[in-house]
This record gives structure tokens, sequence and C-alpha cells, in this order.
């Protein structure tokens, strides 16, 4: 699909209008400056030309500090990728010098432009934008993202730049990857790595990435979603309104998951919150590895590796057959083998096996380990069936299904996973009494 990008300064309104244009809440939205600091990509598909839209962090033009430095990489980077521009001004400050210098960077990028003045909230404000056409341009677009004032006619003009007739990218083959873990253990850099050129900021401030940043790519042929998230804390750290929001966004990537990367520091160890934050993806029934990062770090003998692989399958019990990746963000170690073992477990997530072989393990399991008694009467399977992927689920007919205990329901996890495998990946087990 065609790709629009909104570029601007800090603080003037570009995630409201993204927001706006997308039709629902996406982008982090705060009244001071720098909050989105990441390229959010969003798929708009509800007017007859659907489209990619950007939103970028702040772009300020002369400043070099290292982070607004990023941000404006980031944004030139949106600028490339873009077929149209969305070039949003703050009507409430007026020009300046800044505005002026982003605007000669766009014109040198030969692209259409839409140049909007935000903040415009009524007739009184309207009279400041006449100044904007100091910029030497046909026509600029005074609007109120946060109100909606001024946004069909800023619409209409978009869609007028874009090619028509364009489908949606099918997203049934693909497959949704988050990268999840504690604030600072290297997600972004991951990211950067794993694509090949740097996707988001990686600075060595905790918390730098707040929204969860969507990357579109393919590997081996298949089309993946890369999704980068804010790092969770510990509910009693998350204070401020921002941080809370960014938590949310980081458990709804792992909502649109399906498999999900935990990333845990190799030099901290394994801690209370990377235990949590495995156990949401866990609950949500996502595929799992663990990728312990900054492995460069850390002091090794011979031993090092396997003890650290004994402390990982103690202490998540609940992922046993999850896969282990030791890594280094920064030097790229062992990175590359990161993809082929999120093909592995994809697969195994969306594995499904015949009802015939499923009910041959049912009944040696049975055999070789019969039910336990319940209620005085011995329970009896009769058929089970997968109902479905994503994860494996199976629903299982019994004679009582509210006595099968789940120490037996582990047992037969473990005989299916003997059997089919389903690596890195939870099984559901569904226990129904038969209709009678």
């Amino acid at each position: 699909m065609s790709i629009v990008a909104i570029v601007g300064r800090p603080n003037v309104g570009k995630s409201t209008l993204f927001n706006r244009i997308l039709g629902r809440r996406r982008a982090i939205v705060e009244d001071f400056p720098g909050v989105t600091r990441d390229r959010n990509y969003a798929e708009v598909t509800r007017f007859e030309s659907p489209f990619t839209l950007i939103d970028t962090g702040g772009f300020e033009p002369v400043s070099q500090e290292r982070l607004l430095v990023q941000m404006r990489e980031q944004s030139q980077l949106a600028v490339e990728d873009a077929d149209v521009i969305l070039f949003v001004m703050d009507g409430k400050e007026g020009l300046t010098p800044s505005d002026e210098e982003v605007a000669q960077l766009l014109r040198q990028a030969e692209k259409p432009v839409l140049f909007v003045v935000n903040k415009v909230d009524g007739e009184k404000q309207e009279l400041g934008v006449a100044e904007f056409y100091g910029l030497g341009v046909d026509q600029i677009f005074s609007i109120s993202a946060e109100h909606g004032r001024g946004i069909g006619d800023l619409i209409e003009a978009l869609l007028r730049l874009l090619p028509k007739g364009q489908a949606p990218r099918d997203r049934n083959e693909e497959v949704r990857l988050a990268i999840v873990g504690r604030p600072n253990v290297g997600k972004s850099s991951l990211v950067n790595r794993m694509v090949g050129y740097e996707r988001v900021v990686a600075n060595a401030a905790a918390g730098t990435t707040r929204d969860s940043i969507d990357t579109p790519f393919t590997y081996n042929g298949k089309p993946y979603l890369l999704i980068d998230t804010a790092g969770i804390r510990r509910k009693g750290r998350v204070s401020q309104r921002l941080e809370k929001y960014s938590v949310i966004q980081a458990l709804k990537a792992m909502d649109r998951a399906h498999v999900v990367l935990v990333v845990i520091d190799a030099e901290e160890g394994v801690t209370d919150q990377d235990l949590t934050v495995a156990g949401y993806a866990h609950e949500k029934g996502r595929a799992v590895v663990l990728l312990v990062n900054k492995w460069d770090l850390v002091e090794k003998d011979q031993n090092t590796m396997g003890e650290f692989v004994e402390r990982l399958r103690l202490a998540f019990k609940f992922l046993p057959t999850s896969p282990i990746l030791f890594v280094s963000a920064l030097s790229g170690q062992r990175v590359s083998k990161t993809m082929n073992l999120v093909e592995r477990v994809a697969a195994e997530h969306n594995r499904k096996v015949s009802t015939s072989a499923l009910n041959k393990v049912l009944a040696n399991a049975e055999r070789t380990h019969p039910p336990p008694m319940f209620q005085g009467k011995r329970l009896k399977f009769f058929y089970a069936t997968q109902t479905a992927v994503r994860p494996p689920t199976f629903v299982i007919f019994v004679n009582r299904a509210d006595g099968v205990h789940f120490s037996y329901q582990r047992y037969l996890v473990n005989q299916f996973r003997d059997v089919f495998g389903f690596e890195g990946t939870p099984i559901r087990l569904v226990f129904k009494d038969r209709e009678r």
C-alpha cells in the first residue's frame, strides 16, 4: 500500500492527527514534547484507497542532543519511505525557523507534501494561519486534530494523491512477532539487528521505546510483522500515566502476536519481572522464545552457558520446551539465528494433527497410565479432536469432564508433546462430557 508519513517538530500534534486519521486511539498522546520517539505504523483501511500511515518523533533540524538526533533520523527514514507527507505545524506557536528548515528539507525530497497547521480551534486562531503562507506554498490546511475541525478536507486532499483500488495487505499468512521484556534489556537494539537498519530508537536510557512499533518484513519468503514494545515494569513502579499506557500497549502487542521473544539481561540474570512478562505471554497462548541478551558482557568458562540454561529451565518451568538463544545485540553475536527459531516455533504453534493420530496417542496414554477414579467411577476418554491452532487446542470427550485432575491433564499434554512435538508453544486441552 501507499505510505503516508506525518512529520513535524515535537509537540505539534502529530500523534493526535495520526489517531484521528486512523479512526481510533493508537499512538500515545501527551501534552509535552517528545512523547513519540519512533516511527509508528498502522494500516488505514476505512477509505476507498487504503494506505499505511506513519507517525514519527519530533523533527528538530538543528538540535545536537543525542535523542533528538535519533528522532530526526527516524523522521528522515519515514520521509524516504513515504509516498505522501503530511507536514504538521503548530498554529498557536506560529511559524518558526525550525518549520522553515523542515519545509526546505521536504522540498528536497521531491514528494507530494500537504502543509498542515494544527491547533486551529476556531475562527480566531484562523487569522494566524496566514503567516504560514510565507513558506511559499499554494495551500495550507488549517485543522484541529483534537476536535476534528478541518480533518475531512485534509483527508479528501490526501486521498486524491493516492492510487485508487489498492487492497490491504493479506494478514492471514503473516506471523506476528512481539519482542517483550523489562526496560533497557536491549529490545530495540535487537530489532535493529534483525531488520538490518536503525528501525527504532535504541538509547542507553531505560524506557526509550514507549509505543509498540510495527515493522513488516519477509523472511524465507514468508511475511512477518515485528512488534517492538515498551518495557514492562512492576505495577508498583508504574506511576506516570504515560508509563501505564506503555504497559497496556505492550500487553496489547502480545494480544496481537503469535510468537513472543522474551528478552532477558544476561548480566542481571532472571528476575521476577522476567517471569511475569513470560507468564503474560504463556497465559495468552503465545509461542515463546527466550533470548538472553548482552551475553558478550558475561565472564564465561566452559560451564557458564550450561549452568545458565539450567537456571532458566528451573525458573521458567511453565515453558519447558521454549528454545533458548544467547545473543548480543551490540555485537550481533548469534542474532542471525533468532529467525530460525521463530520460524520453527511459529510452525509448531500453527500445527494441526489428524484426528486418527491424536486418538491413537490418547488411547495409548490411557492404557499406559489409566486415569484415576472419580466419585467411585473410572474416568473414560472417548475421543479427541483438534479445534484450533495458535495455540494448538484439543477437545477431549470424557464421561465426567469435571473429574479430570490437573495432574492427569499435564500427563496428557506431555504425551502429546512426546509424539507431536509442539516445541515452544502452549497446548490447550478442553474436556467435555460426551452427550448421552
